[in-house]
């Protein structure tokens, strides 16, 4: 049975995009599902035993995407290939709350890009939409299925 839809609290210069629903499978696991793809998460385990990254993880992944992503049309508007594109990323944690501390993204070019051309990739790296998220956050409004959100969380 699907879940109902809560109340939109979209703003006028807002698009909605895709539902995301996390379903609870066992233990520490998760399913992830949108637009009709399915990952799975988990949290470290002691035995080892795990079927996929953590939510934490999934952020900074999707921050590492999202710069190749930005990178790989900048590359392409200018005629350039991206095939050997790579992004690799470092990150940390910080406690007190617990959360990410510090993301360095090391974008790899294709080998011999033009100087002029390596400027504006990363301006354009640097403007992903979930780097501009961050540098941005959105409003997180929380409720329990059944609430109504109040004027005060909607606001």
């Amino acid at each position: 049975m699907a879940a109902k839809r809560q109340p939109s609290t979209e703003r006028r210069d807002e698009k909605t995009m895709a539902d995301v629903t996390v379903t609870h499978v066992c233990d520490d696991r998760f399913q992830i599902e949108t637009r009709g793809h399915v990952v799975l998460a988990d949290q470290p385990r002691r035995d080892g035993v795990e079927v996929g990254p953590t939510p934490v993880e999934l952020m900074v992944m999707a921050l590492a995407t999202c710069a190749a992503h930005y990178a790989v049309g900048y590359l392409r508007a200018h005629g350039v290939p991206s095939e050997a594109l790579r992004v690799d990323c470092r990150w940390t944690m910080r406690p007190e709350p617990p959360r990410v501390g510090r993301v360095e993204l090391v974008v790899t070019p294709p080998a011999g890009l033009d100087p002029a051309i390596r400027g504006g990739l990363l301006d354009a790296v640097d403007h992903c939409s979930v780097h501009n998220t961050l540098r941005q956050p959105p409003s997180v409004v929380v409720t329990l299925s059944g609430d109504v959100l109040s004027e005060r969380a909607a606001g």
